[in-house]
């Protein structure tokens, strides 16, 4: 029987998708001259793809992997895969050259570095996770050792690199909604549709997941497993993500903690929806503001990266235990 706080929270969740619709349909027709409408929408149309795409898989990422830390205050972002995600697409473009099929077949190198993608990141933190017990404060500390790591391979990589490869290699790497990779949208659809389909049976059990391994296993959970498969599919939303937009530091930890302040709830499935709904407002009505009122002086990466960590600042600080 559907309690009084579960039919608050549809009704807050209708109101957060009537918000993501109404700033979708800003964005599509402010400032359209009648006469240029299918132009502006040929490129109006993409990019809010795009936002939606992103908000997608880092909205339901973000919520996933703090399920699985068990922690709300760790984001993919925190623990490095923005970082290692940029490093091997740079890795692949210095190895290959900015000429070959790999950098220039968009299609062929999304694939190239979802499969890198995947299969290092669920090696490294799956094996480092397990090893610290997921105790929150080495995840975070292994988190920040991880980060530097990689961007500091990742920042010599493009020193020695080609100055003409660094510039093609450099739209990829800097967070924009101005320059999307329009090439790779029914690729990253179809990749977002895959994981959902594979994960579902693991995202039914989440509600579970979060009591914690014992009681987990108790009530007949693999856990191992469940953790491996979530894992897997949280470091390749968030690839999908950085390919689409480039790295967007702190969106995860916003939405998906907006979320769990919105709802106060336990169920995955609204809490997920929520932080979804979130980014597609936040992303969409901030692309808005950035292209109507600040003419792309200033990109909304910065925006979120500054809002974000005031934000988990504030979190740290409110939180009674870590």
């Amino acid at each position: 029987m559907r309690t009084a706080a579960f039919r608050a929270n549809v009704r807050k969740l209708i109101i957060l998708a009537a918000l993501a619709l109404l700033a979708a349909a800003a964005y599509l027709t402010v400032e359209v001259n009648p006469e240029y409408f299918s132009y502006a929408m040929s490129l109006r149309v993409p990019k809010l793809i795009v936002m939606l795409i992103a908000a997608f898989a880092i909205g339901g990422a973000s919520l996933v992997f703090q399920s699985i830390i068990n922690n709300t205050i760790v984001t993919p972002c925190l623990l490095g895969m923005n970082s290692l995600y940029t490093l091997i697409h740079t890795a692949v473009v210095f190895l290959a050259g900015s000429g070959s099929i790999l950098a220039v077949n968009a299609n062929l190198s999304f694939a190239v570095d979802l499969v890198i993608m995947g299969v290092s990141a669920t090696v490294i933190y799956g094996y480092l996770f397990k090893k610290t017990n997921y105790n929150v404060l080495y995840v975070l500390l292994i988190g920040t050792v991880l980060t530097s790591f990689f961007s500091s391979i990742q920042s010599t990589l493009t020193r020695v690199m080609d100055p003409n490869e660094y510039d093609t290699l450099l739209s990829t790497l800097v967070a924009s909604f101005s320059n999307v990779n329009s090439e790779i949208i029914l690729f990253s659809l179809a990749v977002l549709a895959v994981l959902i389909f594979v994960l579902r049976k693991d995202l039914a059990l989440l509600d579970v997941l979060t009591l914690g391994k014992a009681q987990a296993i108790n009530l007949g959970v693999d856990y191992d497993r469940s953790v491996r498969r979530l894992l897997l599919g949280v470091t390749l939303a968030i690839a999908v993500a950085t390919a689409v937009v480039g790295p967007i530091s702190f969106m995860g930890l916003i939405i998906a903690n907006l979320s769990r302040q919105l709802l106060k709830t336990y169920r995955h499935s609204q809490l997920i929806l929520g932080s979804i709904f979130f980014g597609m407002i936040i992303l969409v009505a901030g692309q808005l503001v950035v292209e109507h009122v600040y003419h792309y002086a200033i990109p909304i990466s910065v925006f979120i990266t500054v809002g974000g960590g005031i934000y988990f600042l504030y979190l740290l600080l409110t939180r009674r235990r870590v």
